[in-house]
């Protein structure tokens, strides 16, 4: 069975004028379900709000989880942040973390929500309220469940606020290849960037992934891989500047995944970015990538076990 964590506060809908239009959270969940394939369901705790802490500032915390975050902040991440906004924030990046521990014992977890690596210390960014990635990783390492850790993103943006917020840090390294003129204006730096020009397509793009992030596994040597697997790349999506087909987006999966599984490293998968007028045809590519994922990396074991500590239930 593939595991994916889930819970009903993802679906939470943004503040908005408009009728009501389901989630991409809320079509991936569906899709999985009409998909056919065993999945097992898992549903994480709250994160403990000291955890967030850990990696944003307390007093952004409060803004969030008490929902009143001050206007400008809520544009830069660009939606409203409602109760129900705020309960999805909160509970998120357990989930990240929950899949993490997944696939330290099982090979591959998916979370079917988060990737939000925008998001910084003090305020939230292009979509991202509280960053996922950099709070699961910290608390993962901090809570001895590995040694280290590599964030690999794949989103068509520049993971700035993961590399910001665990910069310093030599247990957690992070990898970024995107659209080096896309969002955002201003990078971050990396353990290792990869930029690239407007318009690469699947070869160029594969070319690129394989030969910059093979040698920083073998040289960082991670116990996990959080994987950022924005769809956004894709040459149709609307906040892309990338040409990757679908072929190239099955294909990016494949390689993150051999190169995961050849040396023996547990990944966990997050949705990412992935932009256009129809939520339930990005989600048909997130979960495209999540079974691809699953598929690549099935009957495998990780070198590092790990115990799930966290309760889990079914939903």
């Amino acid at each position: 069975m593939i595991p994916v964590v889930h819970h009903p506060d993802y679906v939470a809908q943004p503040r908005s004028s408009g009728p009501y239009q389901p989630s991409k959270n809320a079509w991936i969940r569906d899709l999985l379900k009409e998909s056919g394939r065993a999945i097992e369901w898992v549903e994480p705790e709250p994160m403990p709000l000291r955890w967030i802490e850990a990696v944003h500032d307390p007093a952004y915390v409060a803004e969030v989880v008490e929902a009143r975050v001050p206007a400008l902040k809520e544009r830069r991440i660009g939606f409203g942040i409602t109760e129900p906004v705020a309960r999805r924030a909160e509970r998120v990046p357990g989930g990240t973390f929950l899949a993490g521990l997944l696939a330290t014992e099982r090979g591959f977890a998916a979370n079917s929500a988060g990737g939000s690596h925008h998001a910084l210390a003090d305020t939230g960014a292009g979509y991202c309220v509280f960053n996922d990635l950099a709070i699961a990783a910290v608390r993962l390492v901090e809570e001895g469940h590995v040694r280290r850790v590599l964030v690999v993103d794949c989103d068509v943006h520049q993971g700035d606020g993961t590399a910001a917020l665990t910069a310093g840090r030599a247990e957690i390294a992070t990898y970024s290849i995107h659209a080096e003129k896309n969002f955002p204006a201003r990078k971050a730096r990396s353990t290792l960037d990869v930029g690239l020009p407007d318009g690469t397509g699947d070869d160029d793009y594969l070319e690129a992934l394989e030969r910059s992030l093979a040698p920083l596994l073998d040289q960082v040597r991670p116990d996990l891989i959080l994987y950022q697997a924005g769809v956004d790349p894709f040459a149709g999506d609307r906040l892309g500047r990338l040409a990757l087909t679908q072929h190239g987006l099955d294909e990016r999966e494949r390689l993150v995944a051999r190169l995961a599984r050849d040396r023996s490293v547990g990944l966990a998968s997050t949705p990412g970015g992935g932009y256009g007028p129809e939520p339930r045809e990005i989600a048909a590519r997130h979960v495209r990538s999540i079974l691809t994922l699953a598929d690549s990396l099935a009957g495998f074991s990780p070198r590092t076990a790990s115990c799930v500590e966290a309760a889990s239930g079914r939903v």
